[in-house]
């Protein structure tokens, strides 16, 4: 039965927040974008629009665990609360606070993260609580905190409409921040004159939709942004009156940035063109409504914070920030790394934007919360946190709504701290995570749908998260396991009765002694206290700080006042520096890593879609052509990528978008998804030295040819046995799995049958090339195609869409078997190809066709025919190249 109405809820994705309308019907649940939300206003991605496709109950975690002797049994929760909190008090109580630790996640709800930094910092007393934003936002938080005083963003999302120029940094927009960037598009349409700046060492999907593209070398944006701020100063760009009453440490800002004068030095050093520099510089300077907005590339790096205030300087000194339509504006990664940061979620930083180092602030906390203890010091940063457990300094960890085993870099010794610690407890919604085979203790969480509480996106967006599912199995929320190990360990404080009376709190504690001048702050919350039930359930999206009613504040620092103590920002002087570890004969390519179009994270949500798995099926290493010659590896086939500190093992793909030097992976692929592609197990463990930020974008690696006698892949309605096969990765089909494989040994008689479990009596269809190397098999069930595989000695093998959709007739007729046997669709028009457009199911053959047949000659005439770029608009830069490469293969006189 359908619910009343739709709840409206938030995406549990990127940090642009998107509204969501989900309503339950028979059929299941229907995701819609909310056109009443401030931040999305009914637009969401495919990985939005897909929501209703992952909330199975498959391989969810549904009661507690315990394991044994390396065997996990089903325990109570009685149980399990019990052993977590009589663990971590005998702990304290031998070894000190700091022996256990909490690391949690950008997936939580601020609710949620409240409760478990009370309970670390105030009650047990110990900063060990650090979250995997870690990974992706810490450096924008130091680098907000030395140039405000407080880690603060500055504008909104409107400002990227009301902007005549907008700079993209480090951030694949189009593809991780997609709905934002299908505002900025449609800006661009109605106003041409808007000018949009890319800055990325790869030539991404953004890239193709931007006025300029500077491809700088991995690493050089202190370079590039110290020369753009001594450009600015000398060509007269400088808000003198600005800078002289709302700023100060020019002058060394300066000095530092004078060895970046030379334009020419400049773009060496960044591997760019001085045109494209000169371009960029003279663009900025003449342009007064800029916004520079930054992401991961910029984030990620072991000089992050300092590439953050080289950015933010550009924007003091011209006085371009606190106004409409400029400023710097940090886009975060994940749906609540804002509400993490607001109540203290990292190691460093107290609840409600107080500082750990002030006695004061440590004071009001503890007071507030009437808590028995304070922490005094900065606990341990994510990768720290993990080197102290394997040392064995650490003997407790609660791990929550994350995955460090495949996350975080040289994941390899987390493995190792994991193995080693004496206690593990993992909250998750999932209990076969690489990180939850490590657990001693497992706790079924809410999920997306079933929760309910606050997040806060990357404009200062307080968003509810709404439950419409009801809790599945014993799954239970977050905040309630903390309260209930903190009342155990006989904490008071923790009797919350609903999640409306912590946020009531939280709030409360934003405005707690905020008349004193020495804890004064912008981060308040003032018409949200005091909220009875239904008006924290009514809750409408709105920015804090929220103070005098509850309209919310869309900028900040428009009076020129920032939140250090004497008002004024801080200009930073930014020391280039290059990546801590150089290139070698050993390793002599950089390794970037980032995200995809249609996944998240390590694919424990987007891993159940089966048209999220249409765009990408498996893990790669783009490289240039060049590279790939030197390393001795050939497009389509497999390498091993490896650094000092690990191997994995990817598909050689060529996207003409990586300079010579360079190569990238995706993050997603875990150890249930792929026999060996988790591209943590790469990367190197150096961090940033003021944010603790690790350096995901800049990893010496080399390339070499993983060998194998054959290629190959499985589609089956069940699981397979993989242990046969040398490489393989999942995901999920409509209907089936779908394994791409590879082998290193020769495929012996009867393989094929035992890896499909098909008994002699079976309905088996085989056919088999000795000398080409061909095999082709399918298992049927009463006639309806149960499992297939194809294997070659080549990689290019049949495709998958076409077979795919075999899966989905109730029985195969007589043409069906003999194509299957062939190895190719009957038509090209039954055959979609890889899908481009994962939000309507298009593939590039589908499109190919509708352009020739066609004649179509821009992107707007191919989603008129085919529905394809419709949606979210992530697909439109590959829908362009089809029609570029089409173009280009019609002969100059043809139609003539």
């Amino acid at each position: 039965m359908p619910i009343a109405s739709a709840v409206r809820t938030t995406c549990p994705y990127c940090g642009v927040g998107c509204g969501v309308k989900a309503m339950l019907t028979p059929d299941g649940a229907l995701i819609e974008g909310d056109p009443e939300h401030m931040a999305s206003r009914g637009r969401l991605c495919v990985k939005g629009s897909a929501l209703g496709e992952t909330l199975s109950l498959d391989g969810r975690l549904l009661a507690p665990g315990i394991r044994e002797g390396g065997t996990l049994r089903r325990a109570s929760w009685d149980e399990a609360l019990d052993t977590v909190a009589s663990r971590f008090a005998s702990i304290i109580a031998e070894h000190g606070p700091d022996a256990v630790a909490l690391y949690v996640s950008g997936q939580l709800l601020t609710e949620d993260y409240y409760v478990a930094n009370k309970f670390m910092k105030g009650y047990v007393g110990s900063a060990n609580i650090d979250t995997n934003s870690r990974l992706c936002m810490s450096s924008a938080v130091a680098g907000h905190k030395r140039t405000f005083g407080e880690d603060l963003v500055p504008g909104c999302y409107e400002d990227f409409e009301l902007a005549d120029m907008i700079v993209l940094v480090g951030s694949n927009t189009a593809w991780c921040h997609p709905t934002l960037f299908q505002r900025m598009l449609k800006e661009k349409e109605a106003r041409p004159s808007l000018r949009i700046v890319a800055i990325d060492p790869r030539r991404t999907a953004t890239c193709d939709l931007v006025d300029l593209h500077l491809p700088v070398k991995a690493g050089t944006d202190v370079w590039l942004f110290n020369g753009l701020l001594s450009y600015l100063a000398r060509t007269g760009a400088q808000d003198n009156a600005f800078v002289a009453a709302h700023t100060s440490g020019l002058d060394a800002a300066l000095l530092e940035a004078g060895g970046c004068a030379d334009i020419d030095f400049v773009a060496r050093t960044c591997g760019v063109d001085p045109r494209l520099v000169m371009e960029f510089y003279e663009a900025f300077a003449a342009t007064g409504k800029v916004v520079t907005a930054f992401s991961q590339g910029v984030n990620q790096s072991s000089s992050g914070t300092d590439k953050v205030n080289s950015i933010i300087n550009c924007h003091l000194l011209t006085g371009r920030i606190g106004k409409p339509g400029m400023g710097p504006f940090s886009l975060t990664g994940q749906p609540n790394a804002m509400g993490g940061r607001e109540v203290g979620g990292l190691a460093n930083t107290l609840a409600s934007h107080l500082d750990l180092d002030k006695p004061a602030h440590r004071d009001a906390v503890r007071s507030f919360w009437n808590a028995p203890r304070i922490a005094d010091k900065a606990g341990l940063k994510a990768v720290d946190l993990f080197r102290a457990i394997e040392a064995g300094s650490v003997k407790a960890v609660w791990i929550m709504a994350t995955n460090p085993v495949v996350s975080l870099p040289d994941a390899d010794q987390v493995k190792r701290a994991l193995q080693r610690c004496e206690l593990v407890v993992v909250s998750d919604v999932v209990g076969t995570t690489d990180t939850a085979t490590f657990g001693h203790v497992l706790l079924p969480a809410l999920g997306w749908g079933e929760k309910d509480g606050t997040v806060t996106n990357s404009e200062r967006c307080i968003s509810r998260q709404r439950a419409f599912l009801p809790a599945p199995g014993e799954a239970r929320a977050d905040w309630q396991a903390i309260c209930q190990v903190a009342q155990r360990m006989g904490f008071m404080g923790f009797d919350y009765g609903s999640v409306h009376e912590i946020f009531d709190e939280h709030a409360r504690l934003s405005v707690w002694r905020n008349s004193d001048e020495e804890l004064g702050r912008a981060f308040r919350l003032d018409a949200l206290t005091n909220m009875d039930r239904a008006a924290y359930d009514a809750l409408e999206p709105l920015q804090w700080p929220v103070q005098h009613d509850r309209e919310g504040t869309p900028r900040l620092f428009g009076d020129g006042r920032f939140a250090h103590a004497d008002g004024k920002a801080r200009f930073i002087a930014t020391a280039p520096r290059a990546p801590v570890h150089a290139l070698s004969r050993a390793f002599p390519l950089a390794l970037n890593t980032g995200r995809l179009r249609d996944q998240w994270h390590t694919m424990t949500r987007t891993g159940k879609s089966p048209r999220l798995a249409g765009h990408t099926p498996e893990p790669f290493v783009d490289l240039h052509p060049h590279d790939a010659l030197l390393s001795g590896v050939r497009a389509g086939e497999l390498a091993r990528i490896k650094s000092q500190w690990g191997a994995m093992v990817a598909r050689v793909t060529h996207s003409g978008g990586i300079a010579r030097g360079a190569a990238f992976i995706p993050i997603h692929w875990n150890g249930q998804t792929a026999s060996d592609a988790r591209v943590g197990a790469v990367v190197n463990p150096e961090v940033d030295p003021v944010s603790g930020e690790p350096e995901f974008k800049h990893t010496p690696v080399r390339i070499e040819p993983f060998s194998v006698a054959w290629h190959g892949f499985a589609l089956s309605r069940d699981d397979l046995d993989l242990a046969s096969v040398a490489n393989w990765t999942r995901v999920r089909g409509a209907g089936f799995v779908r394994y791409e494989l590879g082998g290193r040994e020769p495929v012996s008689p009867g393989w094929a049958r035992r890896l499909l479990g098909a008994n002699e009596d079976a309905d088996w269809i085989e056919y088999e090339d000795h000398t080409g190397g061909l095999l082709r098999c399918a298992l049927l069930v009463d006639g309806r195609l149960q499992a297939c595989v194809f294997i070659s000695r080549r990689p290019d093998l049949p495709s998958r869409a076409w077979l795919g959709d075999l899966f989905a007739h109730e029985e195969l007729s007589p043409k069906d078997r003999a194509t299957l046997l062939a190895g190719q669709a009957p038509a090209q028009g039954l055959d979609p190809g890889p899908t481009v457009c994962a939000c309507f199911g298009v593939g590039r053959n589908t499109i190919c066709k509708a352009i020739v047949e066609g004649g179509l000659k821009d992107a707007q005439a191919v989603t008129a025919c085919t529905r394809a770029g419709g949606n979210c608009g992530s697909c439109l830069p590959e829908i362009r190249q089809l029609l570029a490469q089409h173009l280009l293969a019609v002969p100059a006189d043809a139609g003539a």
